[in-house]
């Protein structure tokens, strides 16, 4: 009989010639367990996923109780079910008044798809403007806008008319014009290797989008549910996005995603054509259910009030000679190393070890830390412990 492992490789889709091949039985919490019992911490949350933990009491429950009274009954917008209207509610609570109307998704992806879609057909222009480095997701219209061409050559035709401005470049905001129908831009670039724009860099970028009528996309798929210290990315920078889009750590572990943006811009998609976006399973009631556990958790435990000493707790241990830089806002991190063979080495040593953790898809020299915000500081220090000693081993063999 073939094993699970076998099966795998066989069966599913596989996109890469070596995965990580761990098989896990069950998770709870920042641990995750593989079949023959062995713990490893998760120290990037399934990249973003699990801000609260894996199967967090109050979001299994939740999904119990949902799985109880219905689950799909109605493609998106038909239905009056009341998981997608408390969500909606519960978001939109979260954010400026501006941002008052929710259109669910099954993905990150997705969203970014609907925000593109929607900024089209609001402006009427064609030009969509990202950044280098950038990482959007997968699908045609998010790869369009990935800033890495090593990722996109081997599928294009891509969306035409798409142009691409570096970070922090002042001078590249003038490239913005009255053909812009929007800027997309992460306010941290995760897959990049967690890099920060300037404050004011990204109140000018705001300006110049309110100057010549293009839309202000912020993709916080990676960033929001209160990965930075805050709610959102965004609040960092005191600006106000004109379209937001959100998925990973909204769902507690469950797909979903969303993109926000105000009743006005919205109801564009009622007409020219009718249907204008649509989705069989975005909004799914079960999904809506974890989510907005997963939000009232945040704020009834108070995830978010220790993040900064936790930051720096991580920032305070992770010192080695052999560390160029740590970048890193909340409980976000990139630490550098410089080499991807040595990044590679250490952690391979840390998986080993049992501590999750990982390389950047653009920035394969640095090491992913982003652990479930529920991580405590013991917690912190047991798995600072265990990079060191990976960085310690592969120093002394060089």
């Amino acid at each position: 009989m073939l094993t699970h492992r076998q099966l795998f490789l066989t069966h599913n889709a596989q996109t890469s010639d070596a995965p990580l091949l761990l098989e896990f039985e069950r998770a709870d919490g920042v641990f995750m367990y593989d079949v023959t019992g062995k713990s490893y911490m998760d120290l990037i949350s399934g990249i973003g996923v699990s801000n609260v933990g894996h199967c967090h009491p109050k979001v299994v429950h939740a999904i119990h109780e949902q799985l109880d009274k219905y689950m799909h009954l109605m493609v998106y917008g038909e239905y009056v079910q009341s998981p997608q209207v408390l969500l909606a509610k519960q978001l939109t609570t979260l954010l400026p008044a501006s941002l008052n109307n929710v259109y669910f998704t099954n993905s990150g992806s997705e969203a970014i798809e609907g925000a593109l879609k929607l900024a089209k057909r609001y402006t009427n222009r064609t030009e969509l403007i990202a950044f280098k480095n950038a990482y959007h997701g997968s699908s045609h219209g998010a790869l369009s806008v990935m800033g890495v061409e090593s990722f996109k050559s081997s599928f294009r035709p891509l969306l035409p008319d798409v142009n691409f401005l570096s970070l922090n470049c002042e001078a590249d905001l003038e490239r913005i014009t009255h053909k812009t129908a929007a800027v997309i831009i992460e306010p941290i670039q995760g897959e990049a290797g967690v890099q920060i724009p300037h404050e004011e860099f990204m109140r000018k970028l705001r300006y110049r989008c309110n100057d010549v009528g293009a839309l202000l996309i912020l993709d916080e798929i990676q960033t929001g549910f209160g990965r930075t210290g805050k709610w959102f990315a965004f609040e960092h920078f005191n600006i106000v996005p004109d379209v937001l889009t959100i998925a990973k750590g909204m769902g507690g572990g469950m797909p979903i995603g969303a993109f926000i943006a105000p009743q006005k811009m919205m109801s564009v998609f009622k007409n020219n054509p009718i249907l204008g976006h649509i989705t069989t399973f975005g909004g799914h009631p079960v999904c809506c259910a974890a989510s907005l556990a997963t939000l009232k958790t945040i704020q009834e435990e108070g995830l978010m009030d220790g993040i900064e000493v936790k930051e720096s707790l991580f920032k305070s241990l992770l010192v080695h000679s052999s560390i160029k830089e740590i970048r890193g806002k909340g409980l976000m991190f990139a630490v550098e190393f410089g080499n991807f063979e040595q990044n590679k080495r250490i952690i391979d040593i840390c998986i080993s070890n049992g501590v999750v953790v990982d390389w950047f898809l653009h920035c394969a020299t640095a090491m992913r830390i982003a652990p479930p915000l529920t991580i405590t500081e013991e917690q912190i220090k047991w798995a600072c412990a265990i990079i060191l000693a990976a960085i310690e081993e592969v120093y002394d063999s060089i």
